[in-house]
């Protein structure tokens, strides 16, 4: 019998490409910068002071100094299903000189106990896994009532062209439209409003030319409503009165 090598039985793993990809200054600055920023100005009203903070799926913790920056979290956890980036994040807190909590585990089993997050961030996390259903309960399961996902995701418009099939690997039978994902989480029983949800249409998600042509003024992008989103980005909110 072969030894395990990841936390979840249904890892799709990365190819070379997209794990250098996810260590370099383009991802780190380009992508989570911006998403977290954006994330952060979602929020109705002021985040929780504080709070324990779950990255799930934090690969090689790139996220931690930016997350630690704009949400100053008491506790700062981290989870991943390959242990490799689980000591690729290790070594990332160490460098930055942050404490972080961290657990291999799969998504859709996490090893936290319930009702012990207030914030819970998943970033270009849910797009990978297969079980997306029971992630997303465990995701209500380890909230808090009252706390918060901050959900960012590249819709199956994107994930579904050449390049990204090419260059990245993901389970494709699985992907969803940005409303599909924001079904999901009102079924789990999530709740935001158009206020707590962007729809960012970022140079790295434009499938056929990267944005050149809106870049060198050859062409104006499409307006809200009259394109297929590639990204979508959510601060939702569980009930208060939720069990």
């Amino acid at each position: 019998m072969s030894e395990q090598r990841f936390f979840s039985d249904t890892y799709v793993e990365e190819t070379r490409f997209g794990f250098w990809f996810l260590r370099s200054h383009t991802w780190q600055h380009h992508v989570l910068r911006v998403a977290i920023n954006d994330l952060r100005r979602l929020f109705d009203e002021e985040p929780p002071q504080a709070p324990v903070l779950l990255d799930v799926g934090c690969g090689q913790g790139r996220s931690f100094r930016h997350l630690h920056q704009v949400f100053k979290p008491g506790r700062l956890l981290g989870t991943d299903a390959d242990p490799h980036s689980l000591a690729c994040s290790g070594a990332e807190a160490v460098n930055q000189s942050l404490k972080v909590e961290l657990k291999g585990s799969d998504c859709a089993n996490l090893q936290f106990a319930d009702a012990s997050v207030d914030l819970l961030f998943c970033h270009q996390t849910f797009h990978h896994l297969v079980e997306q259903e029971k992630a997303l309960a465990e995701f209500w399961r380890v909230l808090k009532p009252g706390g918060y996902l901050l959900f960012a995701e590249s819709t199956e418009a994107y994930i579904d062209t050449w390049v990204i099939r090419w260059l990245f690997r993901h389970p494709m039978h699985v992907q969803k439209s940005a409303e599909g994902y924001l079904q999901m989480l009102r079924d789990q029983g999530f709740e935001f409003g158009e206020r707590n949800v962007s729809y960012p249409y970022l140079w790295w998600s434009r499938s056929k030319d990267f944005g050149l042509l809106e870049r060198f003024g050859l062409r104006q992008p499409p307006p809200p409503g009259q394109r297929e989103e590639t990204l979508v980005n959510v601060v939702a909110r569980k009930p208060v009165d939720a069990a």
